[in-house]
């Protein structure tokens, strides 16, 4: 009789999982190349009801995106977004702020930053902020 071995998993059965994301990210295209917006300092900061927060900080990474962000102290962006997901009013304001200037450079750019302010309706899920940017101009609008 022979005895079975460990049971090995068959490559069909083996699950990938991705690095979760934050549940608000951001996406930057730099309108004047065509191309994502590499290395732009981004902060996401809570406004109300109980802001301003201690602001979230990231850089873009070569695609354009933020998926993580880093901060200073206290929750996680997903621990505080399940915290208020309960909140009275429903509805939060949050502020990205893009340095629009820095990635120019000061002289080549109308605006020194961008800040999009926008509602977070917690129990609606994940929220993705893409930016269209160029050094006179921006469009924003709430992705998927």
């Amino acid at each position: 009789m022979e005895t079975a071995g460990p049971v090995q998993p068959q490559p069909s059965s083996i699950i990938q999982t991705s690095p979760t994301k934050d549940p608000i990210t951001c996406h930057v295209l730099d309108l004047t190349t065509g191309r994502p917006a590499p290395s732009l300092s981004v902060t996401l900061t809570l406004l109300r009801p109980l802001g301003p927060s201690t602001p979230f900080k990231a850089i873009t990474n070569a695609d354009g995106r933020v998926t993580k962000w880093q901060g200073e102290e206290g929750p996680s962006l997903q621990e505080m977004f399940d915290n208020l997901a309960e909140h009275p009013d429903g509805k939060l304001v949050w502020a990205l702020k893009f340095e629009t200037g820095q990635y120019y450079g000061e002289g080549n750019t109308f605006f020194p930053e961008v800040e999009v302010r926008f509602f977070v309706f917690p129990r609606e899920g994940h929220y993705h902020v893409p930016l269209l940017l160029g050094p006179w101009s921006y469009t924003t609008y709430r992705g998927s």
